[in-house]
């Protein structure tokens, strides 16, 4: 455990939906938590998907993330807890749709997520931050107010596609946002052990990546996909299934990889 707080703040990114994006953000953040890490999940897309996935539907008090992009609240104040006692979570919900529209003219735009969980950092071990399914404002402000990012790919034909063009963005925001990004790692995800093309696809990212690709695979699993439909995560949902396990283990190689004693 880090002696003297300070978060390493972590953005998962992929520009292509249904890579399993929000299912770890969610899953990396409580197997993290159950390690005995102060962790807060933020949720930066409008789907709000990682907020219901830990039990959040109701964001009607305007105490979630878009009221902090727009300057009404503090992150302090919407807060969250789960059914996990170390995992908080920073909800959100369709109105931070209005985000990508109504900052655009704003100087800064891209540094406002930065700003509001600069505060936070003493608290937590780890700000995991869920992103849209694109590389917009939300996700170039995730990106922004990374240390590092996290790629989930799903194991099929088009899983290369696009990817050149995130790690392009994020080549952009090093150079011009965030000097000090770095790519955490890439996750395969997914992964049917039964399908040959899974294999194959599988082999050649690690081919082009290396020790980039993260040694953990997560498989496909009804219950990850269940889950979030309870509000739980999957360490809360079933902890002895497949898809638990997997994330049970990325959570220590991410730990190992953090360097964190």
């Amino acid at each position: 455990m880090r002696g003297k707080l300070k978060a390493k703040i972590v953005v998962l990114a992929n520009q292509k939906g249904g890579v399993g994006k929000t299912t770890t953000s969610l899953n990396l953040a409580s197997a993290l938590a159950v390690k005995g890490k102060r962790v807060l999940l933020v949720d930066a897309d409008p789907q709000g998907n990682a907020s219901s996935g830990v039990g959040i539907f109701n964001t009607d008090n305007g105490a979630q993330l878009y009221s902090c992009f727009m300057g009404d609240l503090v992150a302090e104040n919407c807060i969250r807890d789960t059914g996990i006692p170390k995992l908080k979570v920073l909800p959100s919900s369709i109105d931070l749709v209005g985000v990508e529209i109504e900052l655009i003219s704003l100087k800064n735009r891209e540094k406002i997520l930065r700003k509001i969980l600069s505060p936070l950092r003493d608290r937590f071990h780890y700000i995991i931050i869920d992103c849209p399914p694109s590389l917009g404002l939300l996700t170039i402000n995730g990106l922004t107010a990374a240390d590092s990012v996290l790629i989930p790919m799903q194991c099929e034909y088009f899983a290369l596609e696009g990817l050149a063009q995130l790690i392009e963005t994020i080549r952009k925001v090093k150079k011009n946002l965030n000097p000090g990004l770095y790519i955490d790692g890439l996750l395969l995800t997914m992964f049917d052990r039964r399908n040959r093309l899974t294999h194959q696809v599988a082999t050649e990212i690690k081919t082009h990546f290396g020790k980039q690709v993260f040694n953990t695979v997560i498989p496909r699993n009804v219950r990850l996909s269940e889950s979030p439909s309870y509000g739980k995560t999957i360490l809360e949902y079933d902890r002895s299934c497949s898809g638990a396990k997997a994330y049970i283990k990325l959570g220590n190689e991410f730990l190992r990889r953090s360097k964190v004693s």
